[in-house]
């Protein structure tokens, strides 16, 4: 971590990452990503006219910032050139292939099936419920030589 990017105390200054999605199908949305994909709830919560939330724990955290020639380096690779949407959610998962197949099972539009990149991921591309885009990968380990 760079020297600027801590507080006065040598501790992060932000503490989490939280992505905010307003889901016109809540249930629909919560089911597919707690229940499908796996996301354990942390907390939920309900409020007067209906207001809800649920906050998924998504394991680590990062914040992937991409140059537009990255952006397409990615698309060209990841789904023939399609371009993905600016926001993008890329989830690390241990299969991507099954992982893949049981959320078109549930509804989600494939963009892109599995692939390994130049990276050593394998990696799909998805249409997802609150009308996300996502990614999934697979770390496959470092190149045999």
């Amino acid at each position: 971590m760079t020297e600027d990017a801590d507080s006065p105390g040598g501790q992060p200054r932000v503490r989490q990452l939280r992505l905010v999605v307003e889901a016109e199908d809540f249930d629909a949305a919560l089911t597919f990503y707690r229940d499908v994909l796996g996301l354990p709830e942390r907390e939920a919560f309900e409020g007067d006219g209906d207001a809800r939330v649920a906050i998924l724990d998504a394991g680590a955290a990062t914040l992937e910032l991409s140059n537009p020639a990255q952006v397409r380096l990615i698309d060209s690779v990841e789904a023939e050139g399609r371009p993905s949407a600016r926001i993008r959610i890329a989830f690390e998962v241990d299969d991507s292939a099954a992982t893949t197949t049981q959320l078109v099972q549930a509804g989600a539009e494939l963009i892109a099936a599995p692939r390994e990149t130049p990276w050593r991921s394998l990696n799909s591309r998805l249409h997802a419920p609150a009308d996300l885009e996502i990614t999934l990968f697979q770390e496959l380990g470092a190149p045999d030589t």
